[in-house]
């Protein structure tokens, strides 16, 4: 059991809470494998879409990409038309916990990269992510896990402990700064192994 005394409890969004995969709206528009894997490898990168998590406007994404891209323009375009469609879940049995975090009297927030306009739509299909006590998005002030800033600016906005605090993320570079803004912090990868992770930091569900 550790022995730390968590008063604060993070959670990441996509693929923690919710599904997000690129591949689902796509394997319809561009259905041959080798080409659609081509598409997100030089086209509409991860890196690409990062830079709208961290507020660049989806216009000047696009036309940047159809610049260099012209013939694949339609496809640039149907990224955002067809976002909606990426986040196809919930995690039932994660928002379970979260929930349940929630009625048990927890101090529960979310730190998440997205882009602003996509989160809104986000709320509006998973009314669950306005149960916690708040949320910083990434979109909305400019700043992206993993770098040191976000973590500091959620701790001030949100009145947090640090060394109190538990983060749970699926990535692994955003889990290692959150332990560099002084939190604590697990990798998710299911719901049976975050509930271990909380209960080896005294939170029994």
């Amino acid at each position: 059991m550790n022995s730390i005394d968590i008063r604060h409890i993070v959670f990441d969004i996509g693929r923690v809470l919710i599904h997000y995969d690129p591949h689902i709206p796509y394997a319809r528009l561009i259905p041959d494998d080798a080409e659609r894997n081509w598409f997100f490898t030089n086209v509409c990168t991860h890196d690409w879409n990062l830079e709208q998590d961290r507020g660049r406007a989806w216009e000047d994404a696009e036309a940047l990409l159809i610049d260099a891209h012209p013939d694949r323009a339609e496809h640039i375009r149907a990224f955002r038309k067809h976002w909606h469609e990426m986040v196809s879940h919930a995690y039932v049995e994660s928002v379970a916990i979260l929930e349940a975090l929630i009625a048990d009297g927890r101090d529960v927030t979310m730190l998440t990269n997205f882009a602003a306009d996509t989160f809104k739509e986000a709320r509006k299909l998973y009314p669950f992510l306005d149960m916690p006590r708040g949320v910083t998005v990434s979109g909305e002030i400019g700043l992206i896990k993993p770098d040191l800033a976000i973590y500091e600016k959620h701790t001030r906005d949100f009145g947090l402990s640090p060394a109190h605090t538990l983060f749970i993320d699926d990535a692994p570079a955003n889990v290692e700064g959150a332990r560099l803004a002084g939190w604590n912090a697990v990798q998710f990868t299911d719901p049976e192994k975050l509930k271990a992770d909380l209960a080896a930091h005294g939170i029994a569900l």
